[in-house]
């Protein structure tokens, strides 16, 4: 089966009094409802069998246009959502670089019960269990999985065979294509792709 994962576009900030102390659960900026447009102008000339999305706000607003164009439902599937869930506030990750934030040190590092996310060995064994499972049940279709930074790269580690969760910095709406084989081989054929978002390619 063909697996392309897919990070969801720009969300909006939210701060913890934003929330009034509740899960976060951003929409998408202006920039992010372009971004998952062009996405889906991108994916058009794609066939998909099925369409997988997280049930989180940003990763639905996502897929909606990608829906459309595919003329695919939409599948919520709460083993893609990401670590962090529960958080009560959402800042995005170049924020959290540019001012040098502690809870990027925690986040890279594993310490996600800081910030009121899953362990890192919970959270990879739930990628784990997905990841086999979408391949057992989905054998000769092609899937796209609207989702996370985190659970994109967990499930990529995995495919890889790496020790390290948090590894590379998926950019808003781009592509990742795993193949695997009915006889368990599995391999990475593409890797945080984002020419949707400065070309345009005609259908085949």
């Amino acid at each position: 089966m063909d697996l392309v994962l897919v990070r969801h576009a720009e969300p909006v900030r939210l701060t913890s009094e934003d929330t009034g102390g509740a899960a976060a659960d951003p929409g998408l900026t202006a920039r992010g409802h372009d971004q998952a447009r062009r996405l889906a102008e991108w994916l058009a000339p794609e066939h998909f069998d099925v369409l997988l999305v997280s049930p989180k706000r940003r990763a639905l607003e996502t897929a909606a246009p990608v829906a459309a164009v595919l003329d695919l439902p939409i599948v919520i599937d709460e083993s893609i959502v990401e670590y962090d869930a529960q958080a009560d506030h959402y800042i995005p990750m170049e924020e959290l670089r540019a001012t040098n934030d502690p809870r990027l040190a925690d986040m890279m590092e594993g310490r996600w019960d800081a910030f009121g996310g899953e362990s890192p060995d919970v959270f990879r064994a739930r990628v784990s269990k997905t990841l086999d499972a979408l391949i057992a049940d989905h054998a000769g279709e092609r899937v796209v999985a609207v989702c996370h930074g985190g659970v994109i790269n967990v499930a990529l580690a995995i495919v890889l065979d790496m020790d390290r969760l948090l590894w590379f910095d998926p950019h808003y709406t781009s592509l990742s294509r795993v193949i695997a084989s009915r006889s368990g081989v599995r391999s990475l054929s593409s890797l945080n792709e984002r020419a949707h978002l400065d070309a345009r390619r005609e259908p085949s």
